[in-house]
């Protein structure tokens, strides 16, 4: 007679994995409304600096580019003439360097007549820790001696970490650091859009925006210009 078998224990049921729902990104500017915030942007500065003539605007790759092109657009509208527009890249003088994966280098373009006794107007897509803000005060020290330094931001989200302040802002919007603001331009995503998500794995030790960000129009900056 065969011994009777024993069944052994039942197999230990795995608990299902319950999915890590997405974070749905809300627009808090549509087209329209950044349009709007660029005008008001331009008369802004006209009014405080007293026309255009002293005028120089560089924007901070990538989307700051976008934004100066625009507002140099509607400050021509006004003023008849164009407005001396180019670009600074701030790359090389991050205080990151070595500390995050390298980023590639951008284009750096200051128009004819320099910026020596001129008002620069810095442009940038938001404005958050400030870093790159620091970082473009001291290229520009490397380029020329201007009158006087501004800036103009699309997006103000707070949480400075250096002692510095924009004199022109199309929005501030209070936001956590567990957020991610994203700034789309029709120049490089096809349309026009300011949106904000939480993340999923936020890093709070380092507000700042990487080159991928940056070039995909995400401002983490957990990246200003920032």
């Amino acid at each position: 007679m065969s011994p009777a078998l024993v069944p052994g224990p039942a197999p230990e049921s795995v608990p299902e994995t319950a999915p890590v729902a997405k974070a749905v990104p809300r627009t808090v500017l549509d087209a329209s409304d950044i349009s709007r915030a660029l005008t008001r942007i331009a008369h802004e500065i006209l009014e405080r600096n007293r026309g255009a003539d002293p005028v120089v605007l560089l924007g901070i790759p990538t989307r700051g580019v976008g934004l100066a092109s625009r507002i140099s657009d509607r400050i021509a509208a006004v003023e008849g003439r164009s407005v001396p527009t180019g670009s600074l890249d701030v790359t090389m003088y991050r205080d990151d360097i070595g500390l995050k994966p390298a980023r590639a280098l951008e284009h750096t373009d200051i128009p004819p007549g320099g910026i020596d006794g001129k008002v620069v107007v810095l442009v940038d897509d938001v404005l958050f820790s400030g870093r790159t803000i620091r970082a473009a005060l001291d290229a520009i020290g490397d380029i020329g001696r201007p009158r006087a330094v501004q800036l103009a931001v699309l997006v103000d989200r707070g949480h400075r970490e250096l002692p510095i302040r924009a004199d022109y802002v199309g929005k501030n919007l209070p936001t956590s650091l567990v957020e991610r603001v994203t700034v789309h331009l029709t120049e490089y995503d096809g349309a026009d859009a300011v949106l904000i998500a939480d993340q999923a794995h936020p890093d709070k030790t380092r507000p700042d925006r990487t080159s991928a960000d940056k070039k995909s129009g995400s401002t983490d900056k957990t990246g200003a210009s920032a």
